[in-house]
């Protein structure tokens, strides 16, 4: 009972917080509260529970809970979810500066308590903790649709791919659900075995193995790792160096470097700065409590960051809206390793959005993030080779970045089989057998590899396959369109609106969300490659109807092609028709005319004909002569 009470106090304040009142909030003693707009206001925090906090019914002391709200001035880059948790971080520092920060969405909840305690047996572990920088939980939502119609629970991605990391050098970042080492966020480096040290497998085939000295020569090892750091951590401070240096902690600052260096890197904070050398948490003990309220004002006004490393070396990383994937990277590439947690109980569970074109919007801006980094000098194509990233680690973040550009060939081959009904000619040429033994070959590894994953992590085949459709159906929209953004972003400066994506909501019955339509211009190449195919099964048919008996035999190839594409997009028909099974006509009317340009540009091109063949058709005059 005193849980269904709390739950209705809870619900009332939050209905009566979305009910903004006209002349905006006030506080307590009738001032307007400071944060009416949204975009201009000063820092803000307020402590809840601080150092004098309540207790439990236990009589245990209960953890901070401290509500912060950066400054925010027109005119200032804010850096959107990158400049918050950078704020976040350094707030935390100053007030309380625990070890270990959890990172966890807005729309996310706990749904298993023990699952810190999972993170920090990896996270505390004697050996393995200092040099994990994160522990990642994989993402589990509720309120989807039975049949997850656009794959928003990503099974394979976090239960194939993930895993599949997590035996190289760890799982990439995904944003959230994810508990952090506060010294990897800044820029530290990790303590790094002899073992660990050793060449990849390319330099070592190519170079030989590096001997192994007696163990008097760790430390040389040591100290040579401290001076041969990798482009992305200079400067970086060795925290062994620290460990090593003389006792006190001002004269192991003096010895480290100048204070105008550190300022330089971490900001004008001497408070925050001397909590980035407590390796174990915890407030330095010069502080003095009574200045700890004002500083962390000080470390969330707009020009902090200014002239400093915060987004560029250290903290969460700039330049992309898929943030998550860079730090993740930068860490990676320091030689840090990160560790993917699934205990059997899900650790957190969110929502995701069941509304098609939200869906879409959401995948969009995943697509433009891996843009953004495909262009910028954090690229894992050419970015960390002197750092410790192992070579199949580099391999799947390189391909996190580039899947957006498969969408151009993808786009190829969803239009082709229906050219080939429209044009009569065949996809593939004619090959010899011993090509086709190749090709047969190739083909029954790939179906080999996806049953053996299949098998390895417990994947349906249904998840399997809604993966499969709304890879067709992400390739053909919103990577397509994120590869033009993503240029024109980078080349022509002009940037895109950043939208946060509808999560799913109830309050119309089950599932309403997932019937309602909202116009996009992300669903016309789909609908066009729909029509286009459709069009093309018809124009088949009609064709080996007039043409007889004999005509059947090579349409068949012809059509499987087809009805596949059109398998692939059946999801999205499904969503496009809605519960009334009615398509708007914009969308109709935009496709028609799209797959009719197509056609008809593909038979004044007809690139199956050879040139002399069209200079004879040419030379035939019919009738006329």
């Amino acid at each position: 009972r005193e849980y269904e009470e709390f739950k209705v106090r809870i619900n009332a304040l939050v209905a009566k917080a979305q009910k903004t009142p006209e002349e905006g909030w006030t506080m307590q003693d009738g001032t307007p509260w400071p944060g009416n707009n949204s975009r201009d206001h000063p820092g803000m925090i307020q402590v809840f529970l601080g150092h004098s906090g309540g207790l439990d019914t236990d009589g245990n002391e209960l953890p901070r809970l401290v509500y912060v709200s950066r400054e925010k001035r027109p005119g200032f880059q804010h850096h959107k979810k990158a400049g918050a948790m950078n704020a976040l971080i350094r707030v935390s520092a100053v007030l309380t500066n625990g070890a270990y920060l959890l990172n966890v969405d807005c729309d996310h909840y706990f749904n298993n308590s023990k699952a810190l305690k999972e993170a920090m047996c990896f996270m505390m572990d004697a050996v393995l903790g200092k040099k994990t920088c994160y522990v990642q939980f994989p993402q589990r939502f509720d309120g989807i649709d039975n049949h997850d119609r656009y794959a928003n629970r990503n099974i394979v991605f976090f239960d194939i791919n993930l895993k599949g990391l997590d035996g190289i050098q760890g799982p990439v970042y995904v944003g959230t659900g994810c508990c952090f080492n506060r010294q990897a966020l800044y820029g530290y480096d990790p303590i790094l075995t002899e073992e660990d040290l050793e060449p990849n497998i390319i330099v070592k085939s190519c170079c030989g193995s590096r001997k192994k000295g007696k163990s008097g020569n760790k430390k040389y090892i040591d100290k040579k790792r401290a001076v041969k750091r990798t482009e992305s951590t200079i400067p970086i401070f060795n925290m062994e160096d620290i460990e090593e240096g003389v006792e006190g902690y001002d004269d192991e600052r003096s010895l480290l470097m100048s204070q105008k260096s550190l300022e330089k890197r971490f900001g004008q904070s001497p408070v925050f700065i001397a909590a980035t050398f407590m390796e174990q948490g915890g407030i330095p003990p010069t502080t003095n409590p009574a200045t700890l309220l004002k500083e962390a004002i000080h470390v969330i006004s707009c020009g902090y960051e200014d002239k400093s490393e915060w987004g560029k070396e250290i903290g969460w990383i700039y330049g992309s809206v898929t943030e998550d994937i860079l730090t993740g990277f930068k860490m990676h590439a320091r030689g840090w390793i990160s560790i993917y947690c699934m205990p059997a109980r899900p650790a957190f569970k969110g929502s995701a959005p069941i509304n098609l074109s939200d869906r879409l919007n959401q995948v969009l801006r995943w697509a433009l993030g891996s843009i953004e980094i495909l262009l910028s000098r954090h690229c894992p194509l050419w970015y960390g080779y002197n750092g410790r990233l192992k070579l199949l680690e580099r391999l799947a973040y390189i391909n996190t970045i580039v899947y957006p550009l498969t969408s151009i060939p993808l786009i190829a081959y969803c239009m082709l089989p229906a050219f080939c009904l429209l044009t009569g000619k065949f996809i593939i040429p004619e090959i010899s057998n011993f090509a086709s033994m190749w090709f047969i070959l190739l083909f029954v590894s790939i179906a080999a590899t996806g049953i053996l994953e299949l098998r390895w992590s417990g994947v349906s085949i249904e998840d399997w396959w809604r993966n499969e459709q709304f890879w067709v159906i992400g390739g053909t929209s919103a990577h397509l369109f994120a590869v033009f953004q993503g240029l024109l972003k980078v080349l022509a400066g002009i940037d895109t609106n950043f939208t946060v994506t509808s999560k799913a909501s109830d309050e119309d019955g089950d599932f309403a969300e997932l019937y309602v339509f909202k116009w996009t211009s992300l669903l016309i190449p789909p609908t066009t490659v729909l029509i286009v195919n459709l069009v093309g099964i018809v124009a088949g048919v009609s064709y080996a109807i007039n043409s007889g008996y004999q005509s059947w035999g090579p349409l068949f190839g012809k059509l499987f092609f087809a009805i596949w594409v059109i398998a692939h997009l059946y999801p999205f028909l499904k969503g496009l028709l809605g519960r009334q099974n009615r398509t708007p006509t914009i969308v109709i009317v935009w496709s028609i005319l799209l797959a009719s340009i197509f056609s008809l540009l593909w038979v004044r091109i007809d690139p199956f004909t050879s040139a002399s063949a069209k200079a004879a058709a040419r030379g035939q005059c019919g009738i006329n002569c």
